[in-house]
Formats: C-alpha cells, structure tokens, sequence
C-alpha cells in the first residue's frame, strides 16, 4: 500500500480547484459536436478540440505521474514509440474514438489527482526530458505548471468551439443573447477603425 491520502487544503485545495475547473470547461467544448467537428485542424497549426484532449492527458501522465515515481498504470503509445515529438499528442488518428480519449483524460486526471494526495506539493520530483541542470524540482512546482498550461488549452479549446459554432465559453451567457453581443462585437470593432491604416501593398483592406 502507498501512503495515507492527504486532506487537500490550503494551497494544495486551491491549485486542484483551477485544475479542475479548467479540466472540466476543456471537455465541455467537446459537448455536442460531430465526430468531424471535434477532431478537425482549426488554426494554421492545426490546433483540434480532441487533440487538446490528449496532449493534456499525457501532460498529467507526464509530470504528476513519471516525473514524481508514480508511472501511471497504463501506456500511452505515442509517448512509448517516440511520435509525439513529431506531435502525435496533438491529434487523433481515425482510429482513437473521442470515448477513449476522453476517458483516458479523466483516467490521467485520477491518477494526478493521488499524487497530490499521497505525495504533497513539497515532494521531490524530476522530469527527465528537461535539460540536465534544471530536472530537478517539486511536485508543487510541476501542479503549478500543468493548471497554467490545462488552463491555456482551455481557452483555446473556448476559441475554437466558437468558430466551429459560434458557441462561446462557459461565461458568455453572462453577457447576453446574441443582440447583446453583437452590439459588443460593434462596440470593438468601431474603436479598432479609428486606427485602420492603409493596407500593406497586396492586402487590400477588409
């Protein structure tokens, strides 16, 4: 058996808090959308909604499970056969069903979740694809890491779903129905064409 769970509290209680809230609003843009829709490139880079999944499931993996000794108890292939610095974390091939992803997230997310408990921020940790002279760290430090960057894929996971639907984030309601934020949306582009300049040569201007 491992150690006692932890009563998350304090610091610990408020990083797991942002860390869920983001894993949460991250498969809530999924809500909805065709198998097509949550898999295909949106950005010039390809930035994809069931992509955004995976690359965080083997981020939980990768720094609350190897990098702190507790390897999670199942594989992740792109990782075992060296793809995903070819950037096989970042898409599903046709053969990865949105089902086995999502529920690998959230098996990735459980297993992050008893490191914190079992191990505490201040446990030591090492993550061996960092250069040699800064590998060594904290658990509290990589927890850190990974609620900023679950938290940025997020909102990229928000822009995306808007322009595949126009659905906004879990905030927008707030604002209004659509009239609302069209005459926002007004509002900011009128201030913005005080500032519209001649177009480069070759662009004409919008």
């Amino acid at each position: 058996m491992g150690a006692p769970a932890r009563d998350r509290t304090g610091l610990s209680a408020d990083l797991h808090r942002y860390l869920q809230q983001s894993r949460d609003a991250l498969l809530s843009a999924l809500d909805g959308l065709t198998e097509y829709d949550i898999r295909r490139p949106m950005t010039p880079s390809g930035t994809n909604l069931l992509g955004l999944v995976k690359h965080l499931a083997g981020v939980e993996v990768g720094y609350l499970g190897d990098s702190v000794g507790r390897p999670a108890p199942f594989a992740l292939p792109w990782v075992d056969d060296g793809t995903i610095w070819e950037g096989a974390d970042m898409w599903a091939t046709a053969e990865e069903t949105r089902s086995d992803l999502v529920d690998l997230y959230r098996a990735a997310w459980q297993h992050a979740d008893e490191s914190l408990d079992r191990l505490g921020l201040d446990a030591p940790a090492e993550v061996s694809w960092w250069p040699e002279d800064r590998r060594r760290t904290s658990l509290g430090s990589l927890l850190v890491r990974v609620v900023a960057e679950t938290a940025r894929h997020a909102g990229h996971a928000d822009i995306v779903r808007e322009s595949i639907d126009g659905r906004g984030g879990p905030d927008a309601a707030d604002m209004g129905a659509a009239e609302a934020w069209s005459r926002y949306v007004e509002r900011i582009q009128h201030a913005a064409d005080t500032h519209r300049g001649p177009s480069p040569a070759g662009h004409p201007s919008s």
